[in-house]
């Protein structure tokens, strides 16, 4: 792989030959496996401003109308994250001149905290052709990772690493992007009684008891004069002509910070389908609305497979949002896409039929992909993937698409299959879980919206056929056969250290939780990921043997899953010895008011949580700090606080639940249990906790203007 240093560029077309269709990965790690950010593009055009707001593409704006670019999203790698952005280079229009590729980071955090930042870029086989590693990111909260850009008929990549201690919004103002700051001040709805609750635990504490982190931060912010203001950018070694100079404030205007998280204003229009189901004209419930794609005539496994395969690839060719979705991250252009199943190709005496081939025409030049189907448990067949990639090798197709129930590991791949490094063609091999397409149909259809009413329509037909009972497309079902043997072991105490069953045990419940970050992200919109923490520079295969190991030890599986927008990261932990699941997340305490105040204010929450919640303080030092249940704490909130003074770091939630013990899906299945426990911790728990109010308590109070 060729590396790239800071200011350096590198011809693409030198590289590879596959690159109108590119692939370009950031990936950063964290010491507490926490750290995150957000990417973002900007399409520039010869003068280094966007064209139009549509021109930035960010968490909330993902995709391009004509498929130039697509953010394909995070996927977490040991200690780190991996995030993801698609670019048909042949797709985008004669006007772009150049693709700023960038991240941010926000609630006060820089890049500065991270490690292992860098930028990859990978053709349309997803073969790695050029990495720029980044050792001096510093103390900002936007950074600019590199760029894409013409000379001539030939695109170049540069390496930039120019960073921006205004954030999102100054770097997006930069470049042109007309910002609305939808994050504007927000009535507290429970300020009053707040200031009640502090004022009145001010009157029975004598003046010199007023916390010194506040008093001192007053005369911080009284001494701080205009030559301690924060730059706009961090200083840059050398001046690089493809990134201009951030517009400077002109004299005697007021430069107000701006908050992080502002978001363009788009005029884009989607159509997305209402979450509340219209009034129906059934006279009465066995009444069943007909559908486009029926599930009861299904049988047998080849039905449901050839059912399921034939509705997807159909679904994927007439709704283009859709299917450029499901291929841009196998490195397929955008274009005029065509499907088919049946599909009977030569090969040797035996002719092979794969269950489908999808084929998409870009300038007259094609790129093809065979698809093989698996529904129900039935797991991929070595022999056939390897047969149709060897078919896809000789016929120069580019990849084989593998659609299962199962969810893929990284660095554990679910067939090996050979690959001819002698041959010129190379052959990509992918696989997707059916959770995944369920995933990204309900993001279209009820949260970013499609073109029209008929593809929303379309959508919907589909999601209603993989959620059915009848379908086979359930997703991730079955703890497999090394459950039951290593729950017995766990009971009886038989089971030891280096069991090769508790590795398959953990690899399962690792699929679980990528499957349930599926289910839920899907449902609100928001991207929810599992959290792995592990020592920089393990690898997976080093960190599930040690998971392992402790599933042995101690008889319980750990996971955790962060979801945007909420105060804390959810872990869920199933104990085998005690039949028990705990769903549980950590919130911080506020930076400012009394520990009286912030204990009301949490009841005040939690005012229709379960009564059974349990609550405990977290505090300096490893000992634990009071705990009880909601129902106990409600009439005396001051019975969670330490009676020693120790300083509260924040507050433990966690509800209990029984875990299933059946290896499967079913009612009294281990996987419906967890998926239940972290859908009811999310509803009762965690939404009452995600309000404004709470999280300007939660975050750090904003630098001094100068």
């Amino acid at each position: 792989m060729y590396e790239l240093t800071k200011g350096a560029n590198v011809d693409l077309a030198a590289l590879g030959e596959s690159v109108e269709s590119v692939v370009v990965s950031l990936d950063w790690t964290s010491a507490t496996g926490e750290g995150d950010a957000d990417v973002s593009v900007l399409l520039l055009d010869a003068d280094g401003k966007v064209r139009s707001d549509d021109d930035f593409y960010f968490y909330n704006h993902p995709v391009a109308a004509d498929g130039s670019v697509q953010l394909l999203g995070k996927s977490p790698t040991g200690s780190g994250n991996n995030d993801r952005i698609s670019f048909d280079l042949s797709a985008l229009p004669e006007d772009v001149a150049r693709i700023v590729v960038a991240a941010s980071r926000y609630d006060g955090a820089h890049f500065g905290e991270l490690g292992d930042l860098q930028l990859t870029l990978a053709d349309g086989s997803g073969e790695g052709l050029v990495r720029y590693a980044i050792d001096d990111a510093g103390s900002v909260s936007a950074f600019i990772f590199g760029e894409v850009y013409r000379r001539g008929a030939a695109w170049k990549l540069r390496a930039v690493g120019q960073g921006y201690a205004s954030g999102l919004a100054g770097l997006a103002k930069d470049f042109g992007v007309d910002i609305d700051d939808d994050a504007a001040c927000e009535k507290d709805e429970d300020a009053a009684a707040e200031q009640e609750d502090e004022a009145a635990e001010r009157e029975e504490r004598p003046a010199s008891t007023t916390p010194a982190a506040t008093t001192e931060a007053a005369a911080a912010r009284a001494a701080v004069g205009a030559d301690t203001a924060a730059p706009d950018r961090a200083p840059d070694d050398a001046a690089l002509d493809a990134v201009p100079a951030p517009r400077r404030p002109e004299a005697g205007t007021d430069d107000a910070p701006v908050k992080p998280r502002a978001r363009p204003r788009t005029a884009k229009k989607k159509i997305t389908l209402p979450k509340a189901a219209k009034t129906t004209l059934a006279k009465n419930e066995s009444w069943k609305e007909a559908r486009l794609f029926p599930v009861s005539v299904l049988k047998s496994d080849r039905d449901r497979e050839t059912r399921a395969t034939s509705v997807l690839l159909s679904v994927m060719a007439q709704v283009p949002e859709f299917g450029r979705r499901l291929t841009a991250a196998f490195g397929a252009p955008a274009g005029r896409m065509e499907t088919f199943t049946e599909v009977l190709l030569p090969f040797g005496d035996s002719p092979r039929r794969p269950d489908g081939v999808v084929r998409v025409e870009r300038a007259g030049k094609l790129w093809t992909a065979l698809v093989e189907t698996k529904t129900n448990g039935n797991a991929l067949r070595t022999d056939q993937v390897q047969a149709y990639t060897d078919i896809a090798a000789r016929r120069g197709y580019e990849a084989v698409i593998t659609l299962s129930n199962d969810v893929a590991l990284e660095g554990s791949p679910l067939v090996d299959v050979r690959i001819d490094g002698r041959r010129k063609n190379t052959v990509a091999l992918w696989h997707l879980s059916w959770a995944e397409v369920a995933h990204q149909a309900q993001m279209l259809i009820r949260h970013e919206g499609v073109g029209n009413g008929a593809h929303a329509w379309l959508l919907q037909e589909l999601l209603h056929y993989l959620q059915h009972e009848n379908s086979g497309c359930h997703g991730f079902q079955n703890m497999g056969s090394a459950w039951v043997p290593v729950r017995n072991g766990i009971d009886d105490e038989t089971l030891c250290q280096g069991d090769p069953r508790t590795l398959e045990v953990v690899e399962s419940w690792e699929r679980l939780i990528r499957q349930v970050c599926l289910r839920l992200g899907g449902e609100l919109g928001q991207k929810v990921l599992p959290v792995h923490r592990a020592r920089r520079g393990t690898t997976p295969g080093a960190r599930r043997s040690r998971l392992s190991d402790q599933l042995c030890i101690e008889g319980r599986l750990h996971g955790e899953v962060r979801i945007e927008g909420t105060p804390g990261v959810l872990a869920i932990t199933a104990d085998l010895r005690t039949g028990k699941l705990r769903a549980a997340m950590d919130i911080p305490a506020p930076t400012q008011g009394y520990p009286l105040t912030w204990a009301k204010r949490l009841m005040r929450r939690l005012a229709e949580a379960p009564a059974d919640l349990h609550i405990e303080a977290l505090v300096e030092g490893e000992g634990g700090g009071p705990r009880g249940t909601l129902e106990r704490l409600r009439p005396e909130p001051a019975d969670i606080l330490p009676k020693n003074g120790v300083q509260i770091t924040g507050f433990r939630l966690s509800l209990f639940k029984s875990m299933g013990s059946s290896r499967g899906n079913t009612e009294s299945g281990f996987i419906r249990s967890v998926d239940d426990a972290v859908h009811h911790f999310y509803s009762t728990v965690v939404t009452r906790l995600d309000r404004p109010a709470l999280r300007r308590a939660a975050a750090p109070e904003p630098a001094a203007k100068g």
